[in-house]
């Protein structure tokens, strides 16, 4: 069993969109509300906020206990969590064990309210930071201009433009891009597999 659970790994991934996806063995990582309830829209990381306390507290409860991962949860997501920058991550669960077994012979650290005061200046200094633009985050991905994205979704420029000033794509935009990008791996799958039938008739 232990092997097993070496074996297996965490893995996050964020849509270019903002959705996040985490999971444990291929499996979806569940939300642990239940014993836990920091986040209830869900896992982020790269940060110490609630959403990112929630998928600590969840990795912990994986691989160890309730008691253990409630204890050990501000520590974890200090120094682990946070230090998760890129959209894509994997996290072995060797890895974590090797932290819950490095944590478990030291003083058990107490949720004392200095220890959340502690991460007030840090969320306050996150929000001051300048929102990235999501539409600039969207053509640079595709690398297309504002004009190319509003010809492929069919809208007026100024459309796309207004969603750059105000920094918000709304929902059924977001569903044609997602849609437009699909898409645009679909088209080279199918390019890649036309290339690899010229070449075994060319052979």
């Amino acid at each position: 069993m232990a092997n097993m659970r070496n074996n297996h790994a965490f893995k996050g991934h964020k849509t270019l969109l903002g959705a996040r996806f985490v999971t444990y063995g291929e499996l979806e990582l569940s939300l642990r509300n239940d014993l836990y309830s920091e986040s209830k829209n869900g896992f982020d990381w790269g940060h110490t906020g609630p959403a990112a306390r929630q998928l600590a507290f969840s990795i912990l409860y994986q691989l160890s206990n309730e008691e253990f991962a409630k204890t050990n949860v501000l520590n974890f997501t200090n120094e682990v969590i946070k230090n998760m920058n890129s959209r894509d991550w994997v996290l072995s669960a060797s890895e974590v064990l090797d932290w819950i077994d490095e944590n478990t012979t030291k003083t058990e650290v107490k949720k004392e309210p200095e220890d959340i005061l502690v991460l007030e200046p840090q969320k306050r200094k996150k929000r001051s930071k300048a929102k990235a633009n999501i539409v600039k985050e969207v053509c640079s991905e595709l690398q297309i201009t504002q004009k190319h994205l509003a010809n492929i979704l069919e809208v007026p420029e100024g459309t796309v433009s207004s969603w750059a000033v105000k920094n918000e794509i709304p929902r059924l935009g977001k569903k044609a891009i997602e849609f437009y990008i699909q898409s645009q791996k679909n088209k080279k799958i199918v390019e890649s597999y036309k290339s690899f039938v010229n070449l075994l008739q060319a052979s």
